[in-house]
C-alpha cells in the first residue's frame, strides 16, 4: 500500500498504547527496536472498523475475522502501525516535539476557517469524533507538519496557485449566501445533566429529581434567551454589545456574534432556514437548535456567483502547500520502509499472509456468485 494514503490518515489520527493482561501486550510486529503490541492493534482496529461505512451500514465486521472487509482493515491498520512506529523514530532523532500552544494556535486556525466553535462542534458530532480525541489527533498533524517543514521546501508560487485556479474554476463557484450575527445561549440537556450530577449537593438525588433539575434550568435557558430577543428586536444596535455579554459562542462573542458569510449547508438546518428567511437589518425571533436557543441578526446577504483568483489565493497556496508537504512525507516514508528492520513476530499480521486470506476470500466469493448465476440454468 502506497504511503501516502496512509500518511493522510496518520496525520489525524493518534495510535495510542492501550488495553491490560498478556495478550494484550503480547509483540505482534516489531519495528526495528519498536514494539507493536496487539493491544495498539486491536485499538486502531476497532477505531476503522466502527468508524467505516459498512458498520454504518449494520454490517458486523469484527465478528468474521476471515471476511474480506475485515482482512482489507487489518491490511491497513497493520501497515498504518508499521508506518507510524517508523515516523515516531524520526521524529525523536530530529527532536520534534509538538507544544500545548501549538495544538491550541491549530485549533484556533480551524475554528477560524469553519466560522466559529459551534460549527467545528457540528462537524466534530458529525463525524462522531470527541473534543479530547480531535486534539490529540491535532497533535499529530502537527508533528507531520514540522516534520514536512525539516524535509524540505514546500513554498507555493502565484504561477502555480494561478494555474490550480484556472484548471480548477468550477471549485470555485459558491451559492446564495447571507452574513449574519447570533447571539447563543447553550442548552444542551446531557451537558446541563453532567453539570447537576458533577455538583456534590446532588449526589443522593433520584432520576426525576435530576431530570427536573434539567427541565428547570432549560426554561431557565429559554427565558434568558426570549429576554435578550425583546431587548434587540427594537434596538439592533444592542445587538453586538449583548453578544458579547451573553453569548456561550465564545469565539464570536467576542466579534459581536458575527458568523461572516455562509451557505444554507454550513449550518444547521433549523439555524439556516431561520436566517435565510430574514432580509438585512432584522433579528429572528428565538430558534431552538441542538445548540440551544439562537437570536439572529442577518446583516447582509450575497448572491450566488464565483470567488476571485486574488480572494482564493491564500487557500489555494494553503491547499498546494499541504501536497508538497503530502509528497515529502510519502518519500521519506518509503525510504523508512525500505530501510527498516520489520518482524513479523506473530505471522496473521504479515502482508503476504493477510494478502493470500484475501485472495483466497476473493476466489470464494467469485465462485459462490458463478453458482448461484448457473443455478436457474440447471433446472432448465
Amino acid at each position: 500500500m502506497k504511503g501516502k494514503k496512509l500518511l493522510t490518515t496518520l496525520a489525524i489520527s493518534a495510535v495510542l498504547f492501550a488495553g491490560c493482561g498478556l495478550k494484550s501486550q503480547q509483540a505482534i510486529i516489531k519495528v526495528n527496536d519498536k514494539v507493536i503490541t496487539q493491544a495498539q492493534f486491536d485499538k486502531a482496529f476497532d477505531k476503522q472498523a466502527d468508524n467505516s461505512v459498512f458498520a454504518r451500514m449494520g454490517i458486523k465486521i469484527k465478528e468474521n475475522p476471515n471476511g474480506f472487509m475485515y482482512l482489507m482493515i487489518k491490511e491497513r491498520v497493520t501497515n498504518e502501525l508499521i508506518i507510524k512506529a517508523l515516523l515516531d523514530e524520526e521524529l525523536a532523532k530530529r527532536g520534534i516535539k509538538v507544544t500545548k500552544d501549538d495544538v491550541n494556535q491549530a485549533v484556533k486556525e480551524i475554528i477560524d476557517k469553519v466560522g466559529s466553535k459551534e460549527q467545528l462542534d457540528l462537524i466534530l458530532k458529525q463525524n462522531g469524533m470527541t473534543a479530547s480525541q480531535f486534539k490529540k489527533d491535532l497533535e499529530e498533524e502537527v508533528k507531520m507538519k514540522k516534520l514536512a517543514e525539516q524535509l524540505g521546501s514546500s513554498d507555493v508560487s502565484d504561477a502555480e496557485a494561478q494555474k490550480f485556479y484556472k484548471d480548477n474554476i468550477d471549485r470555485f463557484k459558491y451559492p446564495e449566501k447571507v452574513r449574519a450575527s447570533h447571539i447563543l445561549i447553550a442548552a444542551d440537556p446531557d451537558e446541563i445533566e453532567e453539570i447537576i450530577r458533577s455538583d456534590a449537593a446532588n449526589k443522593d438525588l433520584a432520576v426525576n429529581e435530576i431530570n427536573a433539575k434539567v427541565n428547570e434550568e432549560l426554561n431557565a435557558r429559554k427565558a434568558k434567551a426570549d429576554k435578550l430577543y425583546n431587548e434587540v428586536k427594537n434596538d439592533i444596535d444592542s445587538f453586538a454589545r449583548l453578544a458579547k455579554e451573553n453569548s456561550d459562542d465564545t469565539t464570536t462573542a467576542v466579534k459581536g456574534g458575527d458568523l461572516g458569510f455562509f451557505a444554507k449547508e454550513e449550518m444547521v438546518p433549523e439555524f439556516s432556514k431561520a436566517a435565510f428567511a430574514q432580509r438585512p437589518n432584522t433579528v429572528s425571533p428565538v430558534v431552538k437548535s441542538q445548540f440551544g436557543y439562537h437570536i439572529i441578526l442577518v446583516t447582509d446577504r450575497m448572491e450566488a456567483g464565483q470567488q476571485p483568483f486574488e480572494k482564493a489565493k491564500a487557500d489555494i497556496k494553503n491547499y498546494l502547500t499541504n501536497q508538497k508537504q503530502l509528497k515529502l512525507l510519502d518519500d521519506l516514508t518509503e525510504s523508512l520502509k525500505k530501510n527498516a528492520k520489520i518482524e513479523y513476530v506473530n505471522s496473521e499480521y504479515d502482508p503476504k499472509t493477510i494478502q493470500d486470506k484475501l485472495q483466497k476470500e476473493v476466489k470464494q466469493q467469485v465462485e459462490s456468485a458463478k453458482t448461484k448465476t448457473e443455478a436457474p440454468a440447471d433446472k432448465k
